[in-house]
């Protein structure tokens, strides 16, 4: 059976891997962006994950991190596409829409 309904939502807990960046696109656009990294449930080992935030408060939160501090993050999944010369590159990205401190 088929259903109209689809969920895209991405919850996580983990810490900030490295430097926060914040960047100005071309179109003029501001976003902040950092890594997560998450432990795996099911077996040893680590996931990365990469963070993008886009609202002005949220940028300023993100700024204010440091490496290793513990966060919550809930957001959503999305791919990223961009030119590479002639060739299209993508990534996939966690666009974090709230982010809490632990």
């Amino acid at each position: 059976m088929a259903s109209d309904v689809s969920e895209n939502s991405v919850f996580l807990v983990g810490r900030v891997s490295g430097e926060v960046v914040e960047k100005e696109l071309p179109s003029g656009d501001r976003v902040a962006e950092f890594r997560v990294v998450v432990a795996r449930d099911d077996r040893e080992g680590f996931d990365t994950f990469d963070i993008a935030v886009w609202k002005s408060v949220l940028r300023k939160r993100a700024l204010s991190l440091d490496t290793d501090e513990w966060l919550e993050i809930k957001g959503v999944l999305r791919r990223r596409f961009w030119r590479n010369g002639q060739a299209v590159a993508s990534r996939w990205q966690v666009e974090g829409r709230e982010i809490k401190r632990i």
